[in-house]
């Protein structure tokens, strides 16, 4: 189908364009509000600034697809194929993409506030900067993904594979981290604090100077962790597995460390639960 077609049949009150190709055509800026475009075949096609509010692309194909600054709040892409899109500057609030394939996509500066991707590929995904406040990304696959400065307060990451992901000074505040695999993530000056990362692994993990004040931290796996002058005030790390971790200059003031396996763990100059400096 041709742009100027479906902007007529759309203009003159059609909306279902199911199963309709429209690969590697120029739709930039044009309304599609609330369309039907199941199962749609979308390869490489520009909707870069289209008003896509409420649109229907379950499981349509948009592989390579540039849908940057478009705004597809409240957009149904459960299921869908978004391989190496451009989604960057999009408005994605409240949409679904459970189940979607997004991996290699570009979501920075994306907003994704309250959206719903849960059980994604989001495998080597740029998020950098992008707006993921009470999404929902669990069981979700992110290993490899960027989600530098990404702003992720009160997210659902339950189960959620992260391991390699680039988290640096990334907001984690309140997010919901249990069962999260986070091996080999860098979490530098993260803000976690009041997170829950309950049972996560977190092995060789970076957490240089993340902020993890009240988090709860405990039967997580940090063996080999990097926590040197993070900041653990008042934090639950029983049961936790801290072996061979780097925690020198770390915080620890009224840190639950119950149970926890401190075996050849570098606390040099951390602040103790107790106040006391360790030498």
């Amino acid at each position: 189908m041709e742009a100027l077609e479906l902007q007529r049949r759309y203009q003159a009150g059609e909306r279902d364009f199911r199963e309709v190709n429209l690969s590697r055509t120029l739709l930039s800026g044009l309304s599609l509000v609330e369309a039907n475009l199941r199962e749609a075949e979308m390869i490489e096609v520009n909707l870069s600034g289209a008003e896509m509010r409420g649109v229907n692309l379950r499981e349509a194909n948009l592989k390579g697809a540039d849908l940057s600054r478009a705004d597809l709040q409240d957009a149904n892409l459960i299921g869908a194929n978004l391989v190496g899109a451009n989604l960057r500057g999009a408005n994605l609030a409240g949409a679904g993409l459970r189940g979607a394939n997004v991996s290699e996509a570009d979501f920075s500066q994306a907003n994704l506030s309250q959206a719903n991707l849960s059980e994604a590929n989001l495998t080597d995904v740029t998020l950098s900067q992008a707006i993921l406040r009470q999404a929902t990304l669990s069981r979700s696959k992110l290993i490899g993904a960027v989600l530098i400065k990404a702003s992720l307060e009160g997210a659902n990451l339950t189960y959620t594979l992260l391991s390699l992901a680039n988290l640096e000074e990334a907001n984690l505040t309140n997010a919901i981290l249990s069962g999260a695999t986070l091996e080999e993530a860098n979490l530098t000056r993260a803000d976690m604090s009041f997170a829950n990362l309950s049972g996560a692994n977190l092995r060789a993990a970076v957490l240089f100077k993340a902020n993890l004040r009240r988090a709860n931290v405990s039967w997580t796996t940090l063996r080999n962790a990097d926590l040197r002058s993070a900041n653990l005030y008042q934090a639950s790390l029983s049961w936790a597995n801290l072996s061979e971790s780097k925690l020198s200059q770390a915080m620890l003031i009224d840190a639950n460390l119950s149970r926890a396996n401190l075996r050849n763990a570098d606390l040099r100059g951390a602040i103790m639960p107790d106040g006391v400096t360790h030498e």
